[in-house]
């Protein structure tokens, strides 16, 4: 097994690599406690406030049945009219350390079927994020890395860097 650091991976304190031939892991550390982390991935009222994608891209539609079995269904609208939809179905949940589930995209650019995994680990009172994306064929994971994909999610991530420091500061406030 050999890691490939990926050529976008020096957006803030996001890392990507691709630890096989058919996956893509990204690493990213927020400053905040894991259960929060956790929650803004799993919480639609708080996804939508962050999981937006490259500019001009915002999160429309967040469905989420957080249970094993459960789906979900995202839906990203660009301004000039572009729709990004995808599905997915939940494998494993373990609060809050871990969400294992299948992702489709509707135009299916990945080329079927992926398989996510999310680990949250507490490092140091913060949260280090650990995102492995499984594709069925290295041309398929090929294809995404060829896609504006690593770029999009270290922006997405730096998105929920500024919305996690806001919560907290929220909640200090409310104290």
């Amino acid at each position: 097994m050999s890691t490939t650091r990926l050529p976008d991976s020096t957006l803030a304190t996001l890392t990507g690599t691709t630890p096989s031939d058919c996956e893509v892991r990204i690493t990213r550390v927020f400053d905040a406690p894991r259960p929060m982390v956790f929650d803004c991935w799993t919480v639609p009222e708080l996804l939508k406030g962050w999981l937006h994608g490259p500019d001009g891209w915002w999160l429309e539609i967040c469905q989420i049945d957080l249970r094993v079995g459960g789906a979900a269904r995202y839906v990203w609208h660009h301004r000039d009219g572009q729709v990004m939809g995808m599905s997915a179905t939940y494998r494993e949940i373990v609060r809050p350390s871990r969400i294992v589930a299948t992702e489709l995209f509707d135009q299916d650019w990945t080329g079927g079927e992926t398989l996510g995994t999310v680990i949250f680990s507490e490092v140091n009172d913060k949260t280090l994020l650990t995102q492995t994306i499984l594709y069925a064929s290295q041309a398929a994971r090929d294809g995404a890395l060829g896609t504006s994909m690593t770029s999009g999610m270290g922006e997405s991530y730096a998105k929920l860097d500024a919305y996690l420091a806001s919560l907290q500061d929220a909640a200090k406030g409310a104290a």
